[in-house]
């Protein structure tokens, strides 16, 4: 087994040469597959079933990496769903139509996932039995994200653990693995296999909420293989969270948070502790609100930007135990340079954020700001006092 790094266009390119040479298998062979009663997450006829969906009657559905399409079959049938069954195989496409080609209520799609994603318009239900692997994840979550509604449901399977007993790995890189073929033979594969918490983490990172994760290992005591089943939930409303339990120093109590919206999305990097937040930070002896929003982007993440660029929007109060925390609100309307991690900052990880898009936790300084700016954003936070400024 060859074992050189591919990037992850090498990859899934790989893994659709695979795939078409597996289905092309199949249809030499003739296989005939039963149907399915139930959605079979591992593979092994144990564990959770098609409840992990909720009720998916009446509801836009898509089967993403669909191969033969029983599944999808199966929630059409039993349940009166609408059901897009997405391929980039043109011969698992070709077997998925040549048995349910006049099944109402079931379209089968030969396309990129992220393409189709991209292009679709949003699914209650989105679900993937051990596809999503296949493709980069940096590549795939952004695209899923948008592809479901807020309130939408999102069910999948992931490699644990293999056959070999190679376990999950910390770092977003695929590895090869192994496809066998009915009747023997087999093909190499890419799969990006990695731990139950990077898989949450890239999850949050663009708004999505893991409910609940099961486990499914192999029923053959010589057989090593494990999947982990992920439920995971878009939130109707961003969250946020206190960074700590702990008050801010007395003279830490006056800050500066800076907006920073443009093509690219909402600027927002990820402190040690977790929470995600605006460029900003204390205001120093001396400084004018906007020459210490200035020196914090510049700071924080390298950016430049001048004084007359700064627009102040008002003052929000609110308090910590004892602590009276003002905390002034500003929109940086023009800047330079890239944002990136600067040496001894404990805000680091700069990434554009779609305003729909936003990440769960951030920290509620930055959410009171953000709602301050726009009123509409589905952001949840403690409420504070906000004082607009005139112009």
């Amino acid at each position: 087994m060859t074992a050189h790094p591919l990037d992850s266009g090498e990859a899934e390119s790989v893994n659709a040469e695979a795939w078409d040479a597996y289905g092309t298998h199949h249809l030499r062979q003739g296989t005939v597959l039963t149907e399915v009663e139930r959605i079979d997450w591992g593979g092994w006829g144990t564990g959770p079933g098609t409840e992990l969906l909720g009720e998916p009657a009446g509801r836009r559905v898509l089967d993403l990496g669909c191969g033969p399409a029983r599944q999808a079959a199966h929630l059409v049938r039993a349940y009166g769903a609408s059901v897009d069954a997405v391929d980039s195989s043109p011969s698992q496409c070709e077997r998925a139509r040549a048995r349910y080609g006049d099944l109402a209520g079931l379209r089968v799609v030969r396309a990129d996932a992220v393409d189709h994603l991209r292009a679709a318009e949003p699914y209650d239900v989105i679900y993937s039995v051990n596809a999503v692997p296949y493709i980069d994840p940096r590549r795939l979550l952004p695209a899923l994200a948008t592809a479901l509604r807020p309130g939408g449901t999102l069910c999948f399977t992931v490699l644990h653990t293999n056959s070999r007993g190679d376990g999950p790995s910390s770092v977003v890189a695929s590895r090869p693995e192994t496809l066998r073929l009915a009747g023997g033979g087999e093909v190499e594969v890419r799969m990006w296999v990695l731990t139950p918490d990077l898989w949450s983490q890239l999850l949050a990172e663009h708004g999505l909420r893991v409910d609940r994760i099961d486990v499914s290992d192999a029923p053959d005591p010589d057989n090593q293989a494990s999947y982990r089943i992920f439920r995971v939930t878009r939130p109707v409303r961003v969250s946020s969270r206190p960074r700590s339990s702990r008050p801010p120093v007395p003279h830490a109590a006056i800050g500066v948070g800076a907006i920073l919206h443009g093509p690219r999305g909402l600027l927002l990097g990820r402190h040690h502790r977790g929470t995600w937040e605006l460029p900003g930070g204390t205001v120093e002896p001396g400084e004018s609100l906007p020459e210490t929003v200035v020196r914090e982007l510049r700071e924080e993440t390298g950016i430049e930007a001048r004084t007359a660029d700064v627009r102040l929007l008002g003052t929000l109060l609110d308090h910590v135990d004892d602590v009276v925390r003002i905390t002034v609100a500003t929109v940086v309307t023009a800047w330079r340079g890239e944002a990136a991690d600067q040496p001894g900052e404990r805000v680091g990880d700069w990434r554009w954020f779609p305003l729909d898009r936003l990440p769960q936790n951030l920290f509620v300084c930055s959410a009171q700001g953000l709602t301050a700016w726009r009123p509409d954003l589905p952001i949840d936070h403690t409420p504070a006092h906000f004082t607009p400024y005139a112009g």
